[in-house]
This record gives C-alpha cells, sequence and structure tokens, in this order.
C-alpha cells in the first residue's frame, strides 16, 4: 500500500521540486530580445558606389544586421559567414530574410568581401546614429553582434556575442520559429514602389 502511495505522490513531489530547486526559465529564445522595440531610424546611409538611401526603405523584410567596419577583421568576417549560413539554413524561407552589412567607417571594402557579399546589402552609416540605434550586450561592442530586424523595421533581437556553430544552430532555432509564428502576415520581399 505504501509502494502505491510513493508511486502516485512522486510525479507531485517531482514537480514541487523541479519548480522550487531546479527553477525552470521558461525561455525558449537564444536571442536577446529587445525591449522596447527600436523602429528603423530615418538614417541617412550610402550604397558602397555612393548613392544615398534612407535605412528606413529597408522595411518590409526580415534584416539580419551586421556592423563592423570596411576592413573587416577576423571576427566582422565570422559574422558576415555565419550572416550568410544562417540565411541559407532557411532553405525556402530564406526569401523572407535580407542580409545587411552596416559599415560604420570610410575605409573601402577590400574586393574579395564585395563579391562574397554580392547577394546582401551593404551600406555606410555614421557610427554615431548608429550607436543610437543599436546596443550592444553590457561590456561588448556593436560590431559583437548579429541583430535582428523584423518587417515592420523594428529592431527586436541581438544574438549573443562572438558566435561560433553551436551558437548558430541555436539562432536558427529562434529564426525558424520567428518566420513561423509571422507567416500569416509576413510576405516574401518588399512591395514593389508605389504599391499599397
Amino acid at each position: 500500500m505504501m509502494l502505491v502511495l510513493l508511486v502516485c505522490a512522486s510525479p507531485v513531489v517531482a514537480s514541487y521540486f523541479t519548480y522550487y530547486v531546479l527553477k525552470p526559465e521558461g525561455r525558449r529564445n537564444f536571442g536577446e530580445l529587445i525591449q522596447p522595440q527600436r523602429p528603423l531610424p530615418a538614417l541617412a546611409v550610402q550604397t558602397l558606389d555612393g548613392k544615398a538611401i534612407q535605412l528606413t526603405t529597408l522595411k518590409d523584410q526580415w534584416l539580419l544586421l551586421s556592423v563592423a567596419g570596411g576592413a573587416c577583421d577576423a571576427r566582422c568576417e565570422q559574422n558576415l559567414y555565419f550572416q550568410r549560413q544562417l540565411r541559407e539554413a532557411l532553405g525556402k524561407e530564406k526569401e523572407r530574410l535580407d542580409r545587411v552589412w552596416l559599415v560604420n567607417d570610410e575605409v573601402p571594402v577590400r574586393p574579395a568581401l564585395q563579391s562574397a557579399m554580392a547577394s546582401s546589402t551593404v551600406l555606410r552609416a555614421a557610427p554615431g546614429e548608429l550607436a543610437q540605434w543599436l546596443e550592444p550586450a553590457a561590456g561588448k561592442q556593436l560590431q559583437d553582434h548579429l541583430y535582428l530586424v523584423d518587417p515592420m523595421g523594428n529592431l527586436m533581437m541581438r544574438f549573443p556575442a562572438d558566435m561560433d556553430a553551436a551558437a548558430a544552430a541555436k539562432a536558427k532555432r529562434d529564426l525558424d520559429r520567428l518566420l513561423r509564428a509571422s507567416s500569416g502576415w509576413d510576405q516574401d520581399g518588399r512591395p514593389a514602389a508605389g504599391a499599397p
């Protein structure tokens, strides 16, 4: 009889132990949510060939942002690599995500990097204005992270610094969840000019 009582009580005891001792976190996302969300600023940026545009023209598409100088050190190259790999890993959903590299200085981008970035958006932006919009984690710099902007133009997530393959797999799970959750209202690509 005692054995039956112990078997029946064990799930209750285990749940109390888990809740009060192990304290589950309840967080499923790997990236850090930005609270409150920050809308894309009306920031004047330039393409590498000198054409001036507004950063807000990038709305209506998920954006995976990287920030670095034109010299692009090893960390920059690693972020650009993971940025490309994350997009490609989305498979048929990859057209819903654009890669954006915000170059925060006047140093020319190496030709080898320009050819590698042919399918992404590379824009020059003033570092001070970027720092007012993007925010790194405590003790980190802007160029240490990848940032995610939703199609409504809100900066909403920052991925941890120093990404490696294991971290990239977790970041991909976040992207998969977000794209699946937004599939009812988000569309591939941006509307044509003049479209509602």
